[in-house]
């Protein structure tokens, strides 16, 4: 039996298999514009490693106030998100690969080596670890008594929130060939929501990691193990009663969350988490356009195609606009109603990789070299 193998996108890969000879894969130079916002940065702060070479996603959040960050050589800092003041500092001394979650009580982190952490969101103290089966690379999620981990062999983990115990564990077979990624599992009441390499997405009792129903996102086709590539590694986004899913060369689907049902499904490739505001999906393909779909039916409402073959980061919405990092580590803001841009501002050489989050007045970049900037739209 073969090993599930993981790949790392590049390029030449989101390009499929055509001859190189027949597409141009340089990036596409950025396009002149009239900028009509500002991005003030209001505060930065230096986390320490960043990202590392092994397409980590290590990825800030903030909770009841509080903004956590990690970096890969086992940083972990406590901030005030509205100045960057220093609540605490750790340091693991441990190669982290997924994170952050947050707890009302714990913050969770995961490792290369398949280690989960859990540190106090008071002061940072290690209140357990425990050793899974595989690379962590998305961020724990917990409700306070259970605290959810996906692996990169594909099996979902419900811990006991207070000493890191396993309660239950769910296996869903993993393809030959698959990115490297982990998309977030999802909590609310009482389920936790899932996507795996498979194309497929569940649902499952948060007690006990009962299947309640499972929805097939994307379907493999072709005749090549990289053709039948159909991961959900984007981090899928609850809206309601809504549950959105997106797949690589597969489909965006918005899912009925009680009972697993499609309302909705449109063509789409991509392996990054999507943003919603306001009626508004949006999603940065595989190509690399931007797109903004209607949320109640999945109809196209613009498509930004200027910068393609840049290795877009996920989109966040904030206020009127949308924002979206490349591999040059540019931040573009884009209008919300039609895609044109509005401003752009260079935050890191190295890249960004991290999905952005936002507060509603802030947005927060973490960049590939460490550096966490905090943005406010004027």
């Amino acid at each position: 039996m073969k090993k599930p193998i993981a790949l790392l996108l590049l390029s030449a890969v989101i390009a499929g298999c055509s001859s190189t000879d027949e597409i141009n894969l340089e990036p596409m130079e950025l396009v002149d514009f009239e900028p009509t916002v500002e991005l003030d940065e209001v505060w930065s702060k230096d986390i320490g490693a960043g990202q590392d070479t092994r397409f980590s996603r290590l990825t800030p959040v903030i909770s009841e106030g509080i903004l956590f960050a990690a970096g890969s050589e086992g940083e972990v800092v406590s901030l005030n998100p509205e100045t960057g003041r220093e609540n605490w500092s750790k340091d693991l001394d441990r190669e982290l690969a997924g994170g952050v979650g947050a707890g009302p009580n714990n913050i969770f982190l995961g490792s290369y080596s398949g280690t989960v952490y859990a540190l106090s969101r008071e002061d940072g103290s290690e209140r357990w670890q425990t050793k899974l089966s595989s690379e962590i690379l998305s961020a724990p999620q917990s409700n306070g008594e259970v605290v959810v981990v996906q692996t990169l062999d594909g099996r979902l983990y419900g811990l006991n929130a207070e000493n890191g115990e396993q309660i239950w564990r769910y296996d869903n077979p993993v393809p030959v060939l698959t990115l490297r990624g982990t998309a977030n599992p999802v909590l609310f009441a009482d389920k936790v929501y899932a996507g795996f390499a498979s194309g497929k997405a569940v649902g499952l009792r948060i007690t006990d990691g009962v299947q309640v129903w499972e929805q097939r996102v994307a379907i493999p086709q072709g005749k090549t193990e990289l053709e039948r590539v159909v991961d959900i590694d984007a981090t899928p986004l609850l809206q309601g009663n809504i549950l959105y899913a997106s797949a690589y060369q597969g489909r965006i689907m918005a899912i009925n969350r009680a009972n697993g049902r499609p309302m909705w499904a449109t063509d789409s490739s991509s392996h990054k988490d999507i943003s919603a505001l306001n009626g508004t999906i949006f999603v940065s393909g595989a190509d690399d356009r931007l797109r903004a779909l209607n949320s109640a039916n999945g109809d196209q409402l613009w498509e930004n195609d200027t910068m393609l073959r840049r290795e877009l980061g996920a989109p966040q919405a904030i206020s009127s606009y949308v924002a979206v990092t490349d591999f040059e580590g540019y931040l573009h803001l884009l209008d919300r109603e039609d895609g044109r841009f509005v401003a752009r501002e260079k935050v890191d050489g190295d890249g960004v990789r991290a999905s952005m989050i936002s507060d509603g007045e802030r947005l927060y970049v973490y960049g590939n070299s460490g550096e966490l900037v905090a943005y406010r739209i004027q």
